[in-house]
């Protein structure tokens, strides 16, 4: 069903494109030196053009709506992206470090709640 929506918004978007190219446009510099429409052409194709130009558009935007309606979820409001993550973060293998090497001659800090078994020299 999203394959279909997604084939109208494309052909709306098309046919809006075309019929904004077809307009006669209605001011600007241009208007002063071009001759009226209703010399040559019908008086009411401009009208047609207009409600066309309105009808692709508002089209345009309930698909684009709709589509969303229709877009795979998985795992309830995650999207497919979001899910690989959390996957790819979650099976990371992270190598155990070594632990560092004290220095010769320092001594090794007690954790604060231990006692102290030996007295420092003086």
């Amino acid at each position: 069903m999203l394959t279909f929506i997604l084939i109208l918004i494309i052909v709306a978007a098309v046919l809006l494109i075309g019929v904004v190219l077809i307009q006669n446009p209605k001011g600007g510099i241009a208007a002063n030196f071009v001759a009226p429409s209703q010399i040559m052409g019908v008086k009411k194709s401009t009208d047609v053009i207009e409600k066309a130009t309105w009808v692709f558009a508002i089209a345009l935007i309930v698909l684009s709506l709709a589509s969303n309606f229709f877009r795979p979820k998985i795992g309830g409001t995650e999207n497919v992206n979001e899910s690989r993550i959390k996957e790819n973060i979650e099976n990371v293998n992270v190598p155990a470090a070594p632990a560092p090497n004290a220095p010769a001659g320092a001594t090794q800090q007690q954790p604060a709640g231990a006692a102290a078994t030996e007295q420092p020299a003086k």
